[in-house]
């Protein structure tokens, strides 16, 4: 299922700017390649959970202060059923799909939002070395549909922090893959060995389909 585009450029550009202090971004170059060579392009690295802390990665900012934060952008953005919007970002009468357990959900309390790739994963995988800002545009990314995602709440909650050699959801696995390895390479994090055997052995089962994506900057 395609989740539609979340913002216009205006949003992207409130968020970029927020997380940046205000500066500019670079340019961001976009690569496109099939999957299996994307999975085969992350580079290997022991990961190191020294020093970190959820505090450190600030998120659910309000980056185009309209009253919604991160969170409830990615809600009102990934509804199959678009919900009324009240006073305080309430949400009322929308839908949503969550794609790792084929559920349908009517009830925003009853999805997490998902760090495709979680906080910790990406500490141990490079963002340790980050600024704070940077770590805060990651976990507030919608510059990028795949890298947060409405799903089941308890499904979130058993996924935790682990990566794909640890844990998959039971539905579209190939999508989690590439997802994955898309999250990754647009922040240019690493893997480790067991994560990168297990994305090449799910890649080489899936569609070698093409997957576009843009550096963060």
């Amino acid at each position: 299922m395609t989740r539609p585009l979340r913002w216009i450029g205006g949003l992207l550009a409130a968020v970029t700017a927020a997380a940046l202090g205000g500066a500019a971004p670079a340019h961001a170059a976009t690569i496109s390649v099939p999957l299996r060579t994307l999975v085969a392009n992350l580079p290997v690295s022991t990961e190191v959970r020294t020093g970190y802390s959820r505090d450190l990665f600030p998120h659910w900012i309000d980056a185009d202060r309209d009253g919604c934060n991160t969170r409830y952008e990615v809600l009102i953005a990934e509804a199959t059923t678009r919900p009324s919007v009240g006073s305080g970002c309430y949400l009322t009468g929308g839908r949503w799909y969550s794609y790792y357990d084929n559920v349908y959900w009517t009830q925003p309390s009853d999805l997490d939002i998902d760090h495709l790739v979680p906080l910790a994963e990406a500490w141990d995988s490079g963002a340790r070395n980050w600024t704070t800002s940077r770590r805060q545009a990651f976990a507030n990314d919608l510059g990028d549909v795949r890298s947060l995602v409405a799903v089941t709440d308890n499904v979130n909650q058993a996924k935790g922090d682990q990566d794909p050699a640890e844990w998959l959801p039971t539905n579209q696995r190939c999508r989690y893959v590439g997802e994955w390895a898309a999250v990754k390479t647009r922040w240019r994090l690493s893997v480790n060995s067991a994560e990168k055997n297990t994305l090449t052995s799910l890649a080489n089962s899936c569609s070698n389909v093409t997957i576009t994506v843009t550096h963060a900057y």
